[in-house]
């Protein structure tokens, strides 16, 4: 398996904190690869170091075998970037959009114009080509935005919390969108804190806090060393969790306790509970 992304001990401080601490991963070519952690665990600050936006205190980024540091214009050159924040022009319409980025990225009038089309086909905004996009609505910014990232046709895309502040309709939409990005060959790195996001989409996921990577696996695997069942134990100090690798074993702790208990299938954030003492949301 050919890598695409290579991060090696990599350390990025802001005065006395440390966001990201001696991080190492690899994510190879074709895979859609989550960072999962809670809000400020390091996520971003990774996703903006290895698109260009920041630099290390130390270590190194690689992306297709580019120093993020020492050739960026080659690293971004292959790269596409779906930021945490709207920023498209909505003074400008959709085409207009797309149209300034391609012009910025150097490409003929021609493929310019067949990828344009191609893309707002792919993410269903022909028919609102020639709207301003200031009266678009958050979801179809959002998929403005990944038509954008995806006109100069790079080997990765990188989505930085791309579904925040999304209805559970849009978000499962934009899902759609990403699987067929990497069906069609484009490596996906994927920043989320929504559980059921990493588990859906991706085929391994780093888990991420306090700027240290304390976990990498698929989800199945990570679930499996965990437990596949939880009891949780309501009380009076907020409850307990208990894994169990089987369902009669949960049942029958459960079935034994004197207390209000909960039984369910494991998922990432009793991964993340396990590993660290607190929730992915905390």
């Amino acid at each position: 398996m050919t890598s695409i992304i290579r991060i090696e001990r990599l350390v990025k401080e802001y005065g006395s904190i440390t966001a990201i601490d001696c991080l190492d991963l690899t994510v190879t070519e074709g895979e859609i690869f989550g960072f999962l952690g809670p809000n400020g665990a390091g996520k971003t600050t990774t996703c903006r170091i290895l698109t260009t936006l920041t630099k290390p205190t130390s270590g190194r980024a690689f992306i297709s075998g580019y120093d993020v540091v020492d050739d960026p214009v080659k690293a971004k050159g292959g790269m596409g970037i779906v930021p945490q924040y709207l920023n498209v022009d909505g003074e400008l319409t959709a085409y207009e959009n797309l149209k300034l980025h391609g012009m910025l990225y150097g490409m003929d009038r021609g493929t310019r114009n067949r990828r344009i089309k191609k893309l707002l086909d792919f993410v269903e905004l022909t028919d609102r080509a020639s709207s301003l996009v200031s009266i678009f609505s958050g979801g179809m910014k959002r998929r403005l935005m990944i038509a954008r990232a995806l006109l100069h046709e790079p080997k990765v895309l990188f989505l930085d919390e791309c579904t925040v502040g999304l209805d559970a309709q849009t978000r499962r939409r934009i899902w759609g969108l990403i699987r067929r990005i990497n069906q069609e060959g484009a490596t996906v790195f994927l920043t989320t804190h929504y559980i059921e996001e990493a588990e859906v989409l991706c085929h391994r996921v780093g888990i991420i806090d306090y700027g240290k990577l304390i976990a990498v696996d698929t989800p199945k695997r990570l679930l499996n060393q965990t437990g596949d069942f939880v009891v949780e134990t309501l009380d009076n100090d907020g409850g307990q969790v208990r894994f169990f690798q089987d369902r009669e074993d949960a049942a029958q702790f459960a079935a034994s306790s004197d207390r209000d208990v909960t039984m369910r299938k494991s998922n990432l954030e009793d991964v993340f509970i396990r590993l660290t003492g607190r929730r992915v949301s905390e």
